[in-house]
């Protein structure tokens, strides 16, 4: 009763921001992603009679929150086993956590795959992304690789809410470049921000209904490989949900000024002819999603900012998997 899976972040292009139910945590409107190859969370799951507690290691710490999250999402796995056995869980990031680089969409996606691989369930994938869903709601989207689309659903039981392959990395590669402005900890969890906008802003609305046109349009955008159709719905899509965002009582501002600057700089390099587009998540970190042959470039202009830490560079990549079980 011993695994290890991996998985990688995933990047939200039409974002997903709000829930219709939170005890499922079913999204309220859809969304759509790449899952990235350079970013990684590693996690071992072992289930052991002896254990009277699940015993949970994040990056080399203890922290009872993230024991008590990480111990309930395994009740959904125990319940499906049969069983009662407590776990020891380590898992790790080779980037930020908590920072606005989808840490819980990999770390989620990848403890699904393993603790399914240790209690021997042979869920499919498509189960393990509805599973995936109920520790972080981009987490089902990170089982998958590629450009990913998210199901928000209708049913009450959120058996409709789950996320689908659109397209494999390989048959559109593209660059991801990340700016990163800020290494700690943001000060509001996604959760509590999806909450606030939800209960505050006067935007929330408007917000929610207009995603699925968005999609509509980001999908076609793919299917087509047409760069400059994604771009344009992609920054639109998330200068709107940070709009909402800003008008939230209090403001919920995850930028900084290097966010900003960065921005600009893209633009300034759209207006130059080179292919690229900003999208930033519930963080201060920029993502700038380029043509292959324009890494290099993108890289080069954001590594300049003043205020930019570091620069991680990567493509699009495949999903979560197991990577060990025993016994």
């Amino acid at each position: 009763m011993d695994a290890a899976a991996a998985a990688q972040p995933n990047i939200a292009l039409i974002k997903y921001w709000g829930k219709r139910d939170d005890a499922l945590n079913l999204p309220a409107a859809g969304s759509l992603s790449i899952t990235l190859d350079a970013l990684h969370t590693r996690t071992a799951v072992r289930f052991d009679a002896a254990l009277a507690d699940d015993d949970v290691v994040l990056n080399g710490k203890r922290d009872p929150e993230q024991t008590r999250r990480i111990g309930a999402f395994l009740d959904l796995f125990r319940a499906r086993a049969g069983v009662t056995t407590r776990a020891h869980v380590e898992t790790a990031n080779d980037f930020p956590t908590g920072a606005g680089l989808a840490s819980s969409a990999s770390g989620f996606a990848a403890l699904a795959v393993a603790a399914d691989g240790a209690l021997g369930l042979g869920l499919t994938a498509r189960e393990l992304s509805r599973l995936a869903r109920r520790g972080s709601g981009s987490a089902a989207r990170s089982i998958f690789g590629g450009y990913v689309e998210m199901a928000a659903g209708t049913r009450a039981d959120g058996t409709d809410a789950f996320a689908s392959p659109l397209l494999d990395a390989a048959e559109w590669p593209l660059g991801v470049v990340i700016a990163i402005t800020m290494r700690g900890t943001k000060a509001i969890s996604s959760r509590a921000g999806m909450r606030a906008s939800q209960l505050t802003s006067r935007y929330y609305r408007e917000w929610i209904a207009s995603v699925p046109n968005d999609l509509v349009t980001a999908r076609a955008a793919i299917a087509a490989r047409d760069f400059q159709q994604l771009a344009d719905v992609s920054e639109a899509n998330c200068l709107a949900m940070h709009a909402m965002m800003l008008a939230a009582r209090p403001a919920l501002i995850y930028w900084n000024g290097a966010t900003l600057d960065c921005i600009q700089r893209i633009r300034a390099l759209q207006a130059d002819g080179i292919e690229v587009f900003f999208t930033i998540d519930a963080g201060p970190q920029v993502k700038a999603v380029c043509l292959p042959g324009a890494t290099a470039t993108v890289a080069g202009a954001l590594r300049a900012i003043g205020g930019v830490q570091d620069v991680l560079i990567s493509g699009l990549g495949g999903g979560a998997r197991l990577v060990e079980r025993r016994g």
